[in-house]
């Protein structure tokens, strides 16, 4: 088979003949002066990320495992650290080559079966994206009833499910978030350069309303409930697990953002201030608004949209729908748009680029019709749930092969060339002792995942397969011929 080439120099790096079927301009690697993010993108790209509808959410459910306050408060800062010290091993990874996730999956997967990552990622963003515009659309139809009550006639009949009303907040959301899509990386680093710190005044001011209106009857036990010290514990790290776990998409594809800054001393920062402290300030303000909510209301609200609709304000609540339905999209963008942008590109680099990539994205997330998707626990659960739990061994066979099989050690531009001349090559574009890995850690962490015997454990599926992955692909990689570079460049060989 001949392989087709595109020429390095045409294409404007520094690089010899690069395959079309594994590089475009969106996919190579990034030159010096190409990154311009800083410190404060990457954190406000955090903030964007955290500060959404479903963190707030998330974050306030945790309170009602039956823990004290102080419990759960700890469980998200031991959760957060460790979602920071895993999230820099792909961070820094990216960083380093200047390349996104489905890239970077091409080491320890091969040229071509970094698809399978890729696509695994892709499907499961673009269908939480979907979800995710739904549940800001809603949001906004919520509000727009709170404040314009005549628009009820709208909301009453259904067309696919949603009403005529309901349809118009939804592609107003998705069109939004495809403008954003359109000017590419800055635009989107604009985006959450502001959306991330307009979240924090709108959450900060709610919690100092809240906290008027509640006075002394603010009680920070929340949902705690007599507990052995056996079930305490067992509930501490079931928290810290759902904290990773909540955070696992991005721990896979947050190169797409670190690719873009010049230094790795600049990622770890940005990740220290947009994890552990920013997180730290956001579950502050979640337990008060929560508490407060139980206080004033008698029951605990833990949708911020709702809460913002019960502020005796007509000004308040428009601009806290405009803040929460930005934020949403932010997240949207950051979590579900970038990463499927990227993956889909990686598929059919020579037809699809990181526009196109997200176009597709957006188009398939209307066409999946999410609110059949969220309002199903079979979907939800079996569907999306099951291809989570995958996400595990696919960030367990990338770290360790990485980390300690090829020890950082890259030639980046045979990333993107075929031939078995190249180090990625392996069998056929594939690396089998990559898929050796996976295969096993994914069946068993869809057992503990979806398994109903295995409940309990089901928010330790994400470490479960990571575990076995990257035991399995350090054994096997170790025993049989691997890849790696020397100061002379690539050496096949056993470890």
């Amino acid at each position: 088979m001949s392989e087709q080439t595109v020429s390095g120099r045409e294409a404007g790096v520094v690089s010899g003949d690069y395959s079309e079927r594994l590089y475009n301009e969106d996919l190579r690697p990034l030159k010096d002066e190409e990154r311009g993010w800083t410190t404060y993108s990457l954190f406000a790209t955090w903030m964007a990320d955290v500060h959404s509808i479903g963190g707030y959410t998330f974050a306030a459910g945790l309170f009602f495992l039956g823990l004290t306050g102080w419990q759960v408060f700890l469980a998200l800062m031991v959760g957060i650290t460790a979602v920071y010290f895993l999230m820099n091993l792909i961070s820094v990874a990216g960083q380093r080559q200047g390349i996104p996730y489905p890239v970077l999956a091409r080491i320890s997967f091969g040229v071509f079966g970094a698809n399978l990552p890729a696509l695994t990622r892709a499907v499961i963003a673009t269908f939480w994206y979907g979800i995710q515009t739904w549940l800001a659309s809603v949001a906004v139809l919520i509000l727009l009833l709170e404040i314009f009550p005549g628009l009820d006639s709208l909301n009453q009949n259904s067309i696919l499910g949603l009403s005529t009303l309901g349809w118009a907040c939804f592609l107003l959301m998705w069109l939004v978030q495809l403008l954003v899509l359109r000017h590419g990386m800055d635009s989107i680093r604009t985006l959450v350069d502001w959306s991330g710190p307009a979240i924090y005044v709108a959450m900060f001011v709610l919690a100092a309303w809240i906290w008027y209106e509640a006075g002394s009857d603010m009680d920070f036990s929340l949902g705690s409930r007599d507990l052995s010290a056996g079930q305490t514990i067992f509930l501490f790290f079931t928290a810290v697990a759902l904290v990773v776990s909540y955070f696992s998409t991005l721990m896979l594809n947050f190169c797409d953002f670190s690719r873009w800054a010049p230094s790795e001393r600049m990622v770890r920062r940005g990740n220290f201030w947009g994890l552990p402290v920013n997180f730290m300030l956001f579950s502050a303000v979640v337990v008060v608004t929560t508490a407060g909510s139980i206080a004033v209301y008698g029951e605990a609200i833990t949708d911020p949209v709702e809460l913002v609709a019960e502020i005796p304000s007509t000004l308040a609540i428009v601009i806290g729908a405009v803040t929460f339905a930005l934020a949403t999209v932010g997240i949207n963008i950051v979590a579900n748009f970038v990463g499927p942008s990227y993956d889909f590109a990686n598929a059919f680099p020579k037809y699809i680029d990181f526009r196109r990539g997200g176009l597709i994205t957006a188009l398939l997330a209307v066409m999946v019709m999410p609110w059949y998707i969220f309002n199903s626990p079979v979907a939800i659960n079996y569907f999306l749930g099951g291809l989570g739990a995958l996400l595990g061994p696919i960030f367990g066979v990338i770290v360790a092969d990485y980390y300690l099989i090829k020890r950082g050690r890259i030639e980046v531009h045979a990333l993107f060339r075929e031939g078995s001349a190249g180090p990625y090559w392996y069998r056929r574009g594939w690396n089998p002792d990559a898929l050796y890995a996976f295969a096993p850690a994914s069946i068993i962490a869809l057992i503990v995942a979806l398994i109903p015997r295995f409940g309990d454990l089901a928010p330790f599926s994400w470490f479960v397969g990571a575990g076995i992955a990257s035991v399995m692909y350090w054994a096997i990689a170790r025993r049989h011929r691997t890849v790696v570079l020397d100061e002379d460049g690539p050496v096949r060989g056993r470890g």
